[in-house]
């Protein structure tokens, strides 16, 4: 029998194609949003304080809480899946869903003597990205 060389194929990581997660759909981002909306409900976290978070004008808020959810722009779907991810740190940091609950109004020491709420009404999608960012570091991410 003889051997036959088999060519290698050797690629530089820095050829391959960037990675680029599929967008989210419109149906997603409206699952996602009732879900956030739930999520608001066990926070605690009042409809203006809602409307801040995702920057929405509070009649739009209203609307989509009531069941009409138009179309979600981007920097909605991007706030909707940090709220998200939020939420999934939470759920792994605290066993008692209760206590990650309540910790969205506590004072925390990484934000200034500031609850992660307050850090979250400053409006901007950075806001959630900090808060986030945050939960990821202290859970272990990745």
């Amino acid at each position: 029998m003889t051997k036959v060389a088999v060519p290698v194929l050797v690629r530089d990581p820095d050829d391959a194609p960037p990675f680029r997660p599929a967008p989210i759909t419109d149906a997603e981002a409206a699952a996602a949003f009732r879900a956030v909306a739930n999520l608001f409900r066990l926070w605690g976290v009042t409809d203006a304080e809602a409307a801040t978070i995702l920057d929405l004008p509070r009649r739009t808020y209203a609307r989509w809480k009531a069941g009409d959810i138009g179309r979600i722009g981007r920097d909605g779907k991007a706030r909707l899946s940090n709220l998200l991810g939020i939420h999934k740190a939470l759920r792994i940091v605290f066993r008692e869903p209760a206590r990650g609950y309540a910790w969205i109004r506590a004072p925390n020491a990484a934000f200034a003597g500031r609850s992660a709420l307050e850090i979250m009404l400053g409006g901007e999608l950075t806001d959630l990205m900090r808060v986030r960012r945050y939960l990821d570091a202290e859970r272990g991410a990745w």
